[in-house]
């Protein structure tokens, strides 16, 4: 049975994984799709411009890569804290 201080540390910890991860995700599709554009510009990836590609597709990516990491994080969260689901 999970405590008031386990339930705390457990929201606490899912705030701090939810920080990173919308930081990273903003750093990518802000950063890298508008206020960095000009310099990944000069790198081609695939036929296109990199600015160009994580403007149109890299944060969408990134994003859905970001999915996968929090669902893997908060499940090994739920089994420290005990309120994984069976």
């Amino acid at each position: 049975m999970a405590t008031k201080e386990n339930l705390a540390a457990y929201w606490k910890t899912n705030l701090k994984y939810l920080s990173i991860l919308l930081s990273i995700w903003f750093i990518v599709s802000y950063g890298c799709g508008i206020l960095f554009v000009d310099a990944l510009d000069t790198i081609p990836l695939f036929g296109f411009k990199l600015g160009f590609w994580f403007a149109q597709q890299g944060s969408e990516i990134i994003f859905v890569i970001l999915i996968f990491v929090y669902v893997n994080w908060m499940n090994k969260l739920d089994q420290k804290y005990g309120v994984a689901e069976d």
